[in-house]
């Protein structure tokens, strides 16, 4: 019971950040840059100022689409984001050439969290069976649970590897906005608090997936 009420109240805590996230690139999306650059001008200019000059910035479908590509170094903006001219769209380009920075110079974590991705795809398809299978057969056939929760655990461990790449991305991407005087101080407390709600997302996903985690470790526990 205990794990349930902690699993609904992380799950409450994700849908009102999301919401709180929302809002904030709402609110941002209406303060208009006084240097009249839009997303992908400001992504184009913080690569040129980190030297990186192998990486293409491109403009892709959806919300929140917004990723780098290092497969192909390509930085990807949603639409919105790509066209606009916003202290949303500026928080959102820099953070997102933070990670071309950092594959750029080797930032650790980034090809730590890289070299996981193969191992984390794998095992996040098969831990789910495992575990399903598990719980049904935890008496006679405890080990298939514990399979799934070792196949389970690599994904937990990667959404915290996940924390201080995003965390590190957004501070490259607001150092370099100030540094640069991109913006006004208005428009750079807007950036920042965008930047920080959307962290916060990471947060609690990664504390969500360890709660499943100590779940399911609590049902093989139990099994007797």
């Amino acid at each position: 019971m205990t794990a349930y009420i902690l699993m609904g109240a992380i799950a409450l805590i994700g849908g009102i950040v999301q919401q709180r996230l929302k809002s904030k690139f709402a609110k941002y999306s209406k303060l208009t840059l006084q240097n009249g650059m839009s997303g992908k001008e400001i992504a184009e200019k913080m690569l040129l100022d980190n030297k990186v000059y192998d990486v293409k910035v491109i403009s892709v479908k959806g919300r929140l689409t917004d990723h780098y590509n290092p497969s192909d170094k390509t930085v990807n903006l949603s639409e919105a984001v790509y066209n606009e001219r916003n202290a949303a769209a500026a928080a959102v380009a820099a953070h997102e050439c933070g990670h071309a920075i950092q594959h750029a110079i080797g930032y650790s974590w980034l090809e730590f969290r890289s070299k996981m991705v193969p191992t984390v795809n794998i095992s996040g398809r098969l831990a789910q069976f495992a575990l399903i299978g598990g719980i049904f057969l935890v008496n006679a056939f405890p080990q298939l649970l514990l399979l799934g929760i070792l196949l389970f655990a690599a994904t937990v461990l990667f959404s915290f590897v996940t924390l201080p790449v995003e965390y590190d991305a957004s501070n490259r991407a607001l150092a370099w906005l100030h540094d640069k005087n991109m913006l006004t101080p208005n428009e750079q407390e807007g950036a920042k608090d965008a930047l920080k709600w959307a962290a916060r997302t990471y947060v609690v996903a990664a504390i969500a997936s360890l709660t499943t985690l100590v779940y399911y470790l609590m049902i093989y526990m139990n099994r007797r």
